[in-house]
């Protein structure tokens, strides 16, 4: 069935600090509503919120039907040991929690000493109207297809070469792709009846990516979505939702993705100009009031200096006059309180990003001739390839096909064993790797960020993380307790803070938000050396200048 969402007055938030507040969003069959704003601005927290598994510090969220199907599927960073593909899209698509509530109603049908004013029968045929409504029935009988619909090898038929992956096969050893592929199937298999995805693109090939559109263009129902992806946002959204932090204002803009950029911009130059203008009427009445306040003061003072103090007359016309200029300044005071008070826009955070330089490395960056890598069933190349110098090269192809491995060959970080690979002279790497590695561990991100730029002092560590939006309160936390987004935005103010001719980006805009994307996009166009950037966000492979593009695909590498 369909359902509508309607949440009324909601604030969002933790501990003492809202996020959002006076929310109103109605979700009706067929919307497709994407939220945007700054990371921290409470998107995560507002889609947990709509699906009940977060309260909300304000406000109200209904329903229409009440016992609607809502699917929460949140971001997921860790993996849970243990679980299989098939316990894994049982939790995500409610199969699983709906099986446990018919289970028990089932128990609790057979039981003898039934709590008093529990109806079993009522019970066990709400479970089981919820078990088929999610899809459980029949979830183990479509898992498979699903998987090997989407390009995932299922059993023996897998083909000659391929790893062999089963519903039972455990999530915990699946590469990113391949679990990105698996949330993707989940999706499939769900039977919501209004979904809140947060950051369903993040590893998701091009391939995935498309099949994900499709999916969401399919539905009946409604949906909420987070996403980073803006080629993914204009194409799938009917309407935004911006979290504005800056202003602690919220909005909802009718229109797709694109027409909500066009309207922002629209709005933002209006209430700038809102308040220009009443800034400039109130200075000028304030200057105006100052002058006839001068003005009174001065003729007081003149008349008591002329007049003598027997000349009644003359004292009289000076007080009526210095009466006068008062009551002047009593109207132009009325009319500064009677203004409508305009809040000036508060101006948002922004990422000032810039990528330090080294000087000009070899002519040639790097060279593969005939070189190849094994890796169990898999084998890249053999591969001859030439970077140089001043090369700018986006490198795309599906999940799985050697794009790490072809990096690692080029860097020197893997040794062929075939053929040859080597790496130029005066060589300054500056790199954000798809697994954010350069920064891990248990140690607090001020001391690892410290321990790899030794020539920077405590001080200007901590100035320089907090440009990057790392404050006092992220800076003492161990690196592995920070988000992906923060990490990655660590991992960006390495870049800036030293110097580098050859720039590498594995997938850069997974866990950025669209502020700080942008940022990155600006600061690639001003770095002059070689870049080497490997993307599926297809806005940003046409923003960003490249001269050489190459697609790798089953371990082979091609030049267009």
């Amino acid at each position: 069935m369909t359902a509508t969402l309607v949440a009324q007055g909601l604030a969002g938030g933790y501990a003492h600090r809202t996020l959002f507040e006076d929310l109103d969003l109605t979700v009706a069959p067929g919307d497709v509503v994407g939220v945007v704003g700054a990371n921290g601005a409470g998107k995560s927290t507002l889609l947990g919120i709509l699906g009940g598994a977060i309260p909300s510090m304000a406000g109200t969220v209904s329903l229409a039907p009440s016992d609607a199907f809502v699917g929460w599927l949140p971001q997921e960073h860790e993996r849970v040991e243990g679980e299989t593909i098939a316990q894994y899209v049982a939790r995500r698509t409610g199969c699983a929690e709906a099986s446990a509530r018919m289970d028990a109603a089932a128990e609790l049908l057979g039981a003898t000493d039934v709590p008093d004013g529990v109806d079993a029968g009522e019970e066990y045929s709400v479970a089981l109207e919820r078990w088929l409504a999610a899809g459980a029935a029949d979830l183990d009988e479509r898992l498979p297809a699903v998987l090997a619909e989407l390009g995932l090898a299922v059993g023996a038929g897998a083909g000659v070469g391929a790893p062999v992956i089963t519903p039972d096969s455990l999530m915990t050893g699946l590469s990113g792709g391949q679990a990105a592929r698996v949330g993707l199937a989940a999706l499939v298999c769900s039977r919501f009846d209004l979904v809140l995805l947060d950051e369903p693109t993040n590893d998701l090939d091009l391939d995935g990516l498309a099949r994900l559109e499709a999916f969401v263009a399919g539905l009946r129902g409604g949906v909420v979505l987070v996403s980073h992806d803006r080629e993914f946002l204009a194409r799938t959204v009917t309407k935004v939702l911006e979290l504005d932090l800056a202003q602690h204002a919220n909005r909802v803009y009718g229109g797709g993705y694109d027409a909500y950029l066009e309207e922002r911009e629209t709005v933002r130059r209006h209430a700038r100009e809102d308040y220009e203008e009443f800034a400039s009427k109130k200075a000028d009445l304030v200057s105006r009031a100052r002058v006839q306040r001068e003005w009174s003061s001065q003729g007081v003072r003149n008349a008591m200096k002329k007049s003598p103090d027997n000349d009644k007359i003359r004292r009289k016309a000076a007080s009526e006059s210095s009466e006068k200029q008062a009551q002047k300044v009593r109207q132009m005071e009325s009319r500064i309180a009677r203004l409508d008070e305009v809040e000036e826009p508060r101006k948002e955070w922004k990422l000032e990003f810039t990528i330090g330089q080294a000087p000009r490395s070899s002519a040639v960056v790097a060279t593969l001739a005939a070189a190849s890598v094994t890796r169990g069933d898999f084998t890249l190349g053999p591969v001859s390839l030439q970077v140089q110098a001043g090369d700018r090269i986006g490198i795309t192809g599906p999940n799985g096909a050697g794009k790490s491995t072809l990096l690692g060959l080029l860097l020197g970080r893997i040794e062929p064993d075939g053929g040859r690979a080597s790496l130029g002279s005066s060589v300054a790497i500056g790199e954000i790797d798809q697994a954010r590695s350069q920064l891990a561990g248990r140690m607090p991100l001020a001391d690892a960020f410290e321990a790899l730029v030794p020539e920077l002092s405590s001080g200007e560590v901590r100035t320089l993380l907090a440009k990057f939006g790392l404050r006092a309160d992220h800076v003492l936390r161990p690196v592995d307790d920070l988000s992906p987004g923060e990490r990655t935005r660590a991992g960006m103010a390495l870049l800036q803070s030293r110097g580098v001719n050859v720039l590498v980006l594995d997938e850069p805009t997974n866990h950025l938000d669209l502020i700080a994307i942008e940022q990155l996009e600006q600061a690639i166009e001003g770095y002059e050396g070689t870049l080497l950037l490997v993307t599926h966000d297809r806005r940003m492979l046409e923003h960003v200048n490249l001269d050489r593009r190459w697609h790798v695909d089953g371990g082979r590498v091609t030049e267009s």
